[in-house]
């Protein structure tokens, strides 16, 4: 895989940088805004961009699942292979959950099952690293992590419907 720079570019984003086997530079420019400016740089010159095209956020994302998949979720999918008893896992949140409109600190899912919710996924939106105060929604992906056996127990609360009170 290609070393990535990063430069910090205050007040516009961050840039990543790399360079191809072929020795052109390749980079995008992401902009605090949501813009990505995906910049082709000039043989001759690095720090000239030859030729540089501007996507929204949905565009980037597109040409990212064209491109076959983002850095992150291929080093997500690595760790299991490399941090022995770890297991990441993207769940579903069922309609019939009970935990769903509920918040983490609700749900006490750490304390339950020893597996943590590290990002929810709604929609189109992330959020990553959510706190106590974040609320778990039908329909929700919840990325969690922990042991084989908290992920699945997890798994199984995110699924089930509330009890019932018999008559």
């Amino acid at each position: 895989m290609a070393d990535v720079h990063e430069t910090v570019l205050p007040g516009v984003g961050a840039r990543f940088d790399f360079e191809t086997r072929a020795g052109r530079a390749v980079g995008v420019v992401s902009h605090q805004t949501g813009r990505r400016d995906l910049v082709v740089y000039d043989r001759r010159d690095p720090d000239a961009a030859a030729d540089a095209v501007e996507l929204t956020e949905e565009e980037a994302r597109t040409l990212g699942e064209l491109l076959g998949g983002s850095r992150i979720v291929e080093r997500l999918e690595e760790l299991p292979h490399q941090i022995e008893g770890l297991i990441i896992d993207w769940l579903h949140v069922a309609p019939t959950s009970s935990f769903a409109g509920s918040t983490l600190a609700e749900c006490r899912v750490r304390e339950r099952t020893g597996a943590a919710v590290v990002a929810i996924i709604r929609g189109h939106e992330a959020i990553p690293a959510p706190g106590g105060d974040d609320t778990l929604q039908a329909g929700d992906t919840a990325v969690v992590v922990g042991t084989r056996d908290g992920v699945e127990a997890l798994s199984r609360l995110l699924e089930e419907a509330p009890e019932r009170p018999s008559d």
